[in-house]
């Protein structure tokens, strides 16, 4: 049977899991909601990254992507960031909602799974 790791965990959640060779991201939000929408989105995918590389894998790995924007109008410039980010001929599966988030500041959340490399 294969071993479940959960990396990151605190009370409420865990930062990652793994599973069977998959990394299971929680959702990643902003470490400064001050900015705007093209900040957070690259705030976003930088922890997207790192926590991918502390996994075992990269964004070349991604199996699935779930975004979430309090503010749909968003979705041009966040476009722009997420297209400058993605590794050319790797565009993973990815479903883009408006939601609100937990904190007000934030203006968008980002889930990913991914294979481990």
């Amino acid at each position: 049977m294969s071993e479940l790791k959960r990396i990151g965990m605190g009370t409420r959640f865990s930062e990652a899991a793994i599973f069977n060779g998959v990394v299971y991201l929680a959702g990643m939000v902003p470490e400064n909601g001050a900015t705007d929408i093209r900040g957070q989105t690259a705030d976003v995918l930088a922890q997207v990254d790192q926590h991918l590389a502390s996994c075992g894998s990269d964004k070349t790995r991604i199996l699935r992507t779930q975004i979430f924007l309090t503010d749909i109008a968003d979705i041009d410039v966040m476009n722009e960031v997420w297209d400058a980010w993605v590794a050319p001929g790797n565009a993973p599966p990815r479903a883009t909602v408006q939601a609100p988030l937990a904190n007000p500041a934030w203006k968008i959340e980002i889930v990913v799974t991914a294979a481990q490399g």
